[in-house]
C-alpha cells in the first residue's frame, strides 16, 4: 500500500453507517475504547474511534495510530513466515517438528498439523497461565511440557492450540538462525510497511482493561511479555497496519499466490453453535451465507481484536479494543464489511469477447456425459468450465498437452486428462478415473461395469 491512497474513501453516507455500527458496539458492549478501519483494494478507506479510556490515569480518545494488543492475530503472521519457508523449499508441510526442533515435545507432530490446529496438541502449555505470566525461554517451555500428552489423535478433529504456534516459532528460529521477532520484522512487517506492528508497545498505545460487570468500573489488566509463547499472541498493532495484512491476504504482493491459496484453503473444521467455520493454515475461514471471510480473532488480558477480509471483493475490516470480554470481534468487522458492500457494491469488470481459442480447446467444448447425466464444457477466455444443468461448474486451467488442472471444490488439484484414440480423435475425458463421454456410456470407452 502506498503512502498516497489510490482507492477513494467511502462515501459520506456510508461513513455514517460505519460510525453508527462501532458506536452501537462500543456503547452496547461497554468498551473503554475502540478503533476500527476498513480496507478496500489495498487502501484504508475509512477509520473510526470511540471511547475515552485509553491509558490508566488518563481520559482521552484513541487516535487511528494508537496501538492495541492483537493476541492471536499474531498467528496469521507466524503462519506466513512458515509458509514462506515452505515456498522456498526450506521446509515441508509434512515435516515433523522433531526434524527441525529435536529438543522439544511432540516431535511427531507435522508442520501442517500445527498450522491447522489438527495435530491434537493441548490448547495451552503446562505451567502458569501464559497470557498473564512473564514468559520464559523455549528451553523452559519444552522442559515444562516434556511429559505432556496429545489430547486427540492427529487429524481426528480441529483442536485450537496456542502451544502449536510456540513450536512453529521455534522452527522458524532454527531455520533462519535468528529470533522469531527479528525474522518476522525482516520478512513480513518491514516489506509490507507495517511500521506500527511491534513486539512491545510503542507510544501511543492503549492499556488493557476489564470492566466490572455490576459497576462498569475499570480494572487494569497486566501487560506481560510472553517469551517463547510470543508467536501465538504477543504483538501490538493498529487497524491501519492490519489493513496492510488483510490487503496481502486478498491480493498478495509479498507472498506468492501459492502461499495465500494454501493458507486460505480449509484444512480442518471447527463447527460450533455460531455456525460452521473452517481453519486453513493460520487463518480462520468463517462462513455466513455465501460469503467466506479470511482472518482471525484475538484476545489478551484486557484486549480483543478482529481482522477479516472478503477476498473476492477485497473489502476487509479491523476492530481493536481494550476490553476483556463482551465485544463481538467476529461480528462487528463482518458488519463493517457488509455495510460497505451493501452501500457501495463492487462493479464487476466489463465482459469482453474471447479473442482466440488456444489449440485443442474447441474440440473439448459442448456436451459430455457422466453416465447418463449431461454436462456442458465451455471456455471463458482463460479456463474451461464443466457444469451440469443448474449445477456448480468445475473449472480447469491449462497444465500441459491434453491436461488441465482443477481450480476449485471437489476437483481442486485434480487432473482432467484428454484421452485420444490412435487416430488422434478424442475418446473421452478422464477426471480422477471418472469417464466423461460424448454419448452416455459410450461402448467404445472402457468404463467399468458399463
Amino acid at each position: 500500500m502506498t503512502s498516497q491512497p489510490q482507492t477513494p474513501p467511502v462515501l459520506p453516507s456510508t461513513a455514517v453507517h460505519l460510525q453508527a455500527a462501532i458506536a452501537a458496539a462500543q456503547a452496547g458492549s461497554r468498551v473503554p475504547s475502540l478503533s476500527a478501519a476498513v480496507v478496500r483494494d489495498g487502501d484504508v478507506v475509512w477509520s473510526g474511534v470511540r471511547g475515552t479510556a485509553v491509558r490508566e490515569g488518563e481520559d482521552r480518545r484513541p487516535t487511528p495510530d494508537t496501538q492495541y494488543r492483537i493476541g492471536s492475530l499474531t498467528k496469521m503472521l507466524t503462519a506466513a513466515l512458515v509458509m514462506q519457508l515452505v515456498d522456498e523449499g526450506v521446509l515441508d508441510l509434512a515435516d515433523t517438528v522433531g526434524k527441525h526442533v529435536p529438543e522439544g515435545p511432540f516431535a511427531e507432530a507435522t508442520i501442517r498439523g500445527l498450522l491447522s490446529h489438527a495435530a491434537g496438541l493441548p490448547a495451552e502449555p503446562a505451567g502458569p497461565w501464559w497470557e498473564r505470566s512473564p514468559g520464559g525461554s523455549y528451553e523452559e517451555l519444552a522442559a515444562a511440557n516434556a511429559d505432556a500428552s496429545l489430547v486427540l489423535s492427529p487429524g481426528e478433529r480441529h483442536h485450537y492450540s496456542n502451544l502449536s504456534y510456540a513450536m512453529l516459532g521455534r522452527v522458524v528460529e532454527g531455520l533462519c538462525g535468528a529470533p522469531w521477532r527479528d525474522v518476522l520484522a525482516d520478512r513480513i512487517l518491514v516489506p509490507l510497511g507495517m511500521t506500527r506492528t511491534t513486539y512491545d508497545a510503542v507510544t501511543p498505545y492503549a492499556d488493557g482493561y476489564a470492566v466490572e460487570a455490576l459497576t462498569g468500573m475499570l480494572v487494569a489488566e497486566p501487560h506481560q511479555v510472553t517469551g517463547a509463547m510470543a508467536p501465538a499472541g504477543q504483538l501490538w498493532s493498529t487497524p491501519a497496519d492490519l489493513c496492510l495484512w488483510l490487503a496481502e491476504l486478498a491480493r498478495p504482493t509479498l507472498l506468492s499466490d501459492r502461499v495465500i491459496t494454501a493458507m486460505t484453503t480449509p484444512q480442518s473444521g471447527d463447527p460450533d453453535e455460531r455456525g460452521t467455520e473452517s481453519y486453513g493454515l493460520g487463518v480462520r475461514l468463517p462462513v455466513a451465507g455465501e460469503r467466506v471471510l479470511a482472518g482471525h480473532g484475538g484476545s489478551m488480558p484486557g484486549f480483543l481484536a478482529g481482522a477479516w477480509v472478503d477476498r473476492e471483493s477485497g473489502v476487509g475490516a479491523v476492530v481493536l479494543a481494550n476490553t476483556a470480554y463482551g465485544l463481538d470481534v467476529g461480528g462487528l468487522p463482518r458488519t463493517l464489511i457488509e455495510t460497505v458492500l451493501a452501500h457501495e457494491p463492487v462493479i464487476v469488470p466489463e465482459w469482453t469477447p474471447t479473442g482466440e481459442l488456444p489449440d485443442g480447446v474447441r474440440e473439448l467444448l459442448g456436451t459430455w456425459h457422466w453416465g447418463h447425466q449431461p454436462f456442458t464444457m465451455a471456455y471463458d477466455g482463460k479456463v474451461l468450465s464443466l457444469a451440469a444443468d443448474g449445477g456448480r461448474a468445475y473449472r480447469f486451467a491449462p497444465a500441459g498437452a491434453d491436461t488441465w488442472t482443477g481450480l476449485s471444490g471437489y476437483q481442486l488439484g485434480e487432473t482432467l486428462r484428454v484421452v485420444r484414440r490412435e487416430d488422434g480423435t478424442i475418446s473421452h475425458l478422464d477426471i480422477g478415473t471418472f469417464c466423461y463421454t460424448r454419448i452416455p456410456y459410450d461402448p467404445s470407452v472402457p468404463i467399468p461395469g458399463a
